[in-house]
Parts: C-alpha cells; structure tokens; sequence
C-alpha cells in the first residue's frame, strides 16, 4: 500500500536522508510507489555478505547492528542515526536483528542515482525549507544545522552519516581564540550558537584587521586544510559560542573530494563563452606578472568582501598559481550559493601560449612610471629589453633550454631594474638631505 504523505509515517520518512533535500513531487512520486514493511522481533533485516543493493532504513522500533558475538550498535527510530540507511555498504559488513517488531523502508540504491542535483536558483521554492531560529535561539537538531549548508546539502548520505559520528562538540568563552593566524590547521568548525570575528594582521607588528563577523549556522577554518599552510586569519569568540568540530583528515576525505570540481585547461575557452567567469584568486602582484586571458583579479583574502556584489546566476571558475589557493575559494563560493570549479593545476600548469605577460616584477600599468632622467633605464625600457629578450631565444632548442634561456633574460632585466631602482633611490636620498638643510635654514 503506497505511503500517505501527511500520515505520520510518512512525516518520518520525509526527514530520512537525503529524501529530506528532495522536491516536493519527487518526493511524493516516491511515496505512490514504496511500502512500509514489519518486521518482527529476533529477525534479521539483513546478514553480513549481503549483495542486494537496498538502502534499509528504520521508521518504528528498535535493531542491533552487530558482527558475531559483538555488538556494533543500537539504533531506535525516530533518533539521528535512524535518518541514514543502515550499514549502506555494500556487501554488508554486519547483521541487522530486530530487538522488537520494527517498520522499515528499503529503497533499491538507483534511487540515489536519480535524485536531482540540487540547483540554488530553484532551491528556495522546491525543496524543503528549514525555518531560521531566532538570532539568540537554542538550536539542539544541529543536523539541521548542517542541511541549511549547500556544501552539506550536496554531499552522499553515507558521508553525512560518517560526518555526524565524527563531530565534536567544544565551547568557547567570550573573548577566546578558537584559531590564531600562523598555527598549523587541525580542524574544520561548525558554529552551533555564537559569535566570532575573523581578523588578520598583515605583518607581525601591524594592526589587527577585522574581515568579518561569522554567527551559528557558518563555518570556518577550511582554508588551512585545503592549501596546507597556516592559518591565515584569526578566529576570536565574540559570545560564548558552540562548536562543532570535523578533523582535518574527515573534513579531507568526507567533504573536500566529493564537494570540489575540476575543469582542465582545454575546456576553458568553451565554458567562458558559455558565460562563466575566470576569476584569478592570487595576489595581485603575481597577476600582473602574468594571467590568463579574460580572467578578473580578486585576491582571495578580498574575495569574501566580494561575494554580496556577485551574479550567482553565472558559474565561477577558480584559478591560481597551482591550485591550492583555488580549492579553498570554490570552498568559499559553494558555501555562499555559487556554482565553483576549479582550473586543475592553476597556471603552473597552464600552456605558455595561454599566458598574457603584462609587467615584469615591480611595474604596475595602473599607476604611472617614474622615469629616471640621466640615472639609467626606465621601467619601459625594463619590459622591452624584457621581451626583446625572450623574442630572441632560439626556438630550435628543447623546452627545458628555452626556459632556462627565458629565466636567465628574466634575471638579467630584473638586476637592471634592481639598479635602476637604487640609482633612483640615492637620488630622492640626496633630494631629500637638500631639503632637511633649506628646513633648518629656514627655522634659524
């Protein structure tokens, strides 16, 4: 007999994941064609070796996940771990025993297959809302918590469950770091109930900027993971706060690989006439030095200022020098509801041919260049013996050589600005000494 969707069992079934992400028609499509089964005391629901590609979940009642004599765990409808199918894997690595008459569901696993992909323009209309508490609300269901995430939203139910046996729950005081800049990344932090502010300094003895105010429901801290280097920004309490907390190896493994997307170099030229946007996340020194075609430069530490002012209707691609730094901006932009890939390799790995060089080192096209009267050469004059350089290797050699040749002309134009610049130096120094005695003429 097909499920009513407004009977009781079937408001169970329609918090069980990921049925609970689904929309409103699938969802009933779904409950025209299943049936609750019984089950009665001391049977299994299935053994260990299983093949039979069902997702088994537990509506009414109680079961025993167990391996032989030992007891892996008990589970009762109605509680978190009874959301998720019991022990997915496939071929089953337990038993299941019915410690009392029990009702489940079993759904063969294509129903994972044809599930739609869950797009953000027509999320707010189509699948299930989860209502925002109240700004200074308790929220104890920090699974629902963890749904109202996209990154969250768009991971396997198998890894979800494995996320909430692995959170960790920790508690802050006002006014307490949870992650100081320069610390090596440890963990990936939910924010159950609370303040924090995120804040950085530029320089060890530079003041503290403040990047932004973070409140339940964010996250943090996945950037050091993603690129391996210290944290880069500070986290302080600004409330007494709860935390959730995921281990760097969980937040890598369960979150990272099934959550970021890659495109290759050659699908580029395609996907950007197709209306996405190149964003290049590195410094804007390094984009000067060289970038890639009709891509924008918004360094990563501004990209989070950025993000109310961007169109979430045009997908994202993500570049940087190698790939590291694109990781965690995509983490970013997914986070926030806008569809992110990322250049595989990022430009370390981008053909030469693809590159636009605008100045070498030192050489901003924004501002304007100083030319040195009779104290050497000028910044243009750098760049032309630069490219006149590099127009003059000889293309018979291998790759290996011409680079050589590129970065030896590269070194030898550098070192000439080196001097220009320090001609330029003891210039402005004599400069300024004439006007420290005309001011002490003037005071006498």
């Amino acid at each position: 007999m097909p499920v009513d969707i407004q009977s009781k069992e079937g408001q169970v079934i329609r918090q069980l994941l990921p049925i609970s992400t689904m929309p409103a028609e699938k969802f009933e499509d779904i409950c025209s064609e299943i049936t609750v089964e019984e089950i009665r005391q001391n049977t299994f629901l299935f053994k260990r070796n299983e093949t039979k590609n069902d997702l088994v979940y537990l509506i009414k009642g109680s079961i025993r996940l167990q391996s032989d004599s030992l007891i892996v765990e008990t589970i009762t409808a109605g509680t978190e771990s009874a959301r998720f199918a019991l022990a997915h894997q496939i071929p089953r690595k337990i038993d299941a025993l019915a410690l009392s008459t029990v009702r489940l569901l079993r759904l063969n696993s294509h129903f994972l297959n044809d599930l739609p992909s869950i797009s953000h323009e027509r999320e707010e209309s189509n699948f299930m809302i989860i209502d925002e508490p109240e700004e200074d609300s308790v929220d104890d269901d920090w699974m629902t918590t963890l749904l109202k995430s996209p990154i969250f939203r768009g991971l396997p139910p198998a890894n979800l469950q494995q996320i909430i046996m692995s959170l960790k729950e920790i508690r802050f005081n006002k006014g307490e770091f949870i992650i100081k800049q320069g610390e090596p990344g440890d963990y990936y932090y939910l924010i159950k109930k609370g303040h924090c502010l995120i804040s950085r300094k530029p320089s060890a003895n530079a003041k503290e900027i403040k990047l932004a105010q973070l409140r339940s429901q964010d996250t943090f801290g996945e950037d050091s993971l993603l690129s391996g280097e210290p944290r880069n920004v500070s986290v302080t309490a600004l409330t007494d706060t709860s935390l959730l907390r995921l281990s760097k190896d969980k937040f890598l493994s369960l979150i990272k690989e099934p959550s970021l997307k890659f495109i290759e170099h050659a699908q580029l030229p395609e996907v950007l006439d197709n209306g996405a946007i190149l964003i290049d996340v590195r410094a804007s020194d390094e984009y000067k030095l060289h970038h890639q075609p009709q891509s924008i430069n918004v360094p990563f530490f501004s990209l989070r200022v950025q993000l109310k002012s961007m169109d979430r209707k045009k997908p994202v691609i993500v570049i940087c020098e190698d790939g590291k730094a694109s990781e965690a901006a995509a983490f970013l932009l997914l986070r926030n509801k806008i569809q992110a890939q990322i250049v595989r390799g990022g430009m370390a790995s981008m053909p030469t041919e693809n590159i636009e060089s605008v100045t070498p080192l030192g050489v901003d096209n924004d501002i304007e260049t100083l030319a040195v009267n009779n104290a050497g050469t000028t910044a243009e004059e750098v760049a032309e013996e630069l490219s006149l350089a590099t127009l003059s290797i000889d293309p018979s050699k291998n790759a290996l050589q011409v680079e050589n040749e590129k970065l030896k002309q590269s070194i030898k134009v550098l070192r000439a600005e080196k001097e220009t610049l320090e001609k330029n130096y003891r210039m402005l120094y004599k400069q300024t000494e004439k006007l420290k005695s005309v001011l002490d003429a003037l005071k006498k």
